[in-house]
């Protein structure tokens, strides 16, 4: 595996190159230009000053998460072409530098979404956590003003611009159900993955989180069966899946060892991490640790392992411990631990499959 590690860029992360540059096996740095409003074309210019930075510290900078998707494109509207057009030069313009993989995620109006950005864990960390009763009984703007008191940073997937204009989005997606949405995702897949292939680059979409519907949103990338219809838009081998236990894995139906057996190879990029569930719906974010959550990480190492699976792989939401000051699920320390953990699982497995 490609050990890689997300960083949010000069002056917009507490944790720097340095500080990573120390952690065993990060190969590669992920990135993006959070600064870049959604649907604009990502300049050469821009591109080459954030690469060559990057790797100035021996990081790849094989991996871009994300090039975000404009609403226009979801909703499918008289816009969209205009906006493919530019995520099309984005593409190309990124090949030029050598980015192999991007993720990106097709979840209407909000990305992740959590009800406490810092709830208490029994040891005296603290970590993102969803309460479902909680979430059922609020509604959109309350949502915001979670997200928005909480941190003084910006938060993935959570763009100021849209956000002005929430009232407008829900209603536009009145009329967007889950098939609409489908073929919304085909009609952009089917414009962008030529481009991608002559770029040298995979799309990899990442699963919705949490994997069902919000606020009576659509959500389709929840299960099992949406990783093999999204397979089933292209057989273009740009075509691709951001594997996260994490998402995916908050839903107690939804067997991460299994669907790493049957995914890995349609997967460029993975995701893994633990969460906590509980009966009634709530989930907190642990360690990486398999004993401390609900997912089976040591089963999904071990078919990773046993596939040989070359893909990037990221550590992932970390839990903030030893009073680091950081962005919501994205500090230093528990992210080192959870890749020491990770590399601990891959040599073991890997030396087995050696022996054996």
């Amino acid at each position: 595996m490609n050990m890689t590690f997300r960083w949010y860029g000069r002056g917009n992360d507490t944790v720097t190159l340095d500080q990573i540059k120390q952690i065993p096996s990060v190969k590669g740095i992920v990135w993006a230009l959070h600064e870049k409003p959604v649907g604009d074309v990502w300049m050469k210019e821009e591109i080459k000053e954030e690469v060559e930075y990057i790797q100035s510290y021996g990081f790849h900078a094989e991996v871009v998460e994300s090039v975000n998707i404009h609403e226009s494109i979801k909703l499918g509207n008289h816009e969209r072409n205009q906006y493919i057009e530019n995520y099309k030069q984005t593409i190309r313009h990124l090949g030029e530098f050598g980015v192999k993989v991007i993720c990106y995620n097709f979840m209407p109006v909000f990305d992740w979404i959590r009800t406490d950005l810092y709830h208490p864990l029994p040891d005296g960390s603290t970590a993102l956590f969803y309460e479902k009763q909680k979430l059922d009984s609020i509604g959109p703007n309350e949502l915001i003003d979670i997200f928005s008191s909480a941190s003084t940073m910006t938060l993935p997937g959570w763009e100021p611009e849209k956000l002005g204009r929430i009232q407008e989005l829900f209603e536009a997606y009145k009329e967007i159900d889950e098939e609409k949405l489908w073929e919304n995702l085909g009609y952009f897949l089917n414009e962008v993955l030529p481009v991608c292939e002559e770029a040298g680059i995979q799309m990899a979409i990442h699963p919705d989180d949490p994997p069902w519907s919000l606020f009576g949103l659509p959500r389709i990338l929840t299960s099992e069966e949406g990783l093999k219809r999204l397979l089933t838009i292209s057989d273009s081998p740009a075509n691709g899946i951001t594997f996260c236990t994490g998402s995916l894995g908050s839903n107690p139906r939804n067997d991460m060892e299994a669907i790493a057996c049957k995914f890995a190879n349609r997967s460029p990029f993975a995701h893994i991490r633990n969460v906590k569930i509980y009966e009634n719906g709530d989930f907190i974010e642990t360690s990486h640790l398999t004993s401390d959550g609900s997912i089976n990480l040591i089963g999904v190492v071990k078919s990773l392992a046993e596939q040989n699976y070359s893909g990037y792989v990221r550590p992932d939401h970390g839990r903030h411990i030893w009073k680091e000051q950081c962005r919501p699920g994205y500090g230093l320390y528990d992210r080192a631990l959870g890749i020491m953990y990770l590399n601990g699982l891959w040599d073991a497995f890997t030396s087995i499959n050696k022996e054996g």
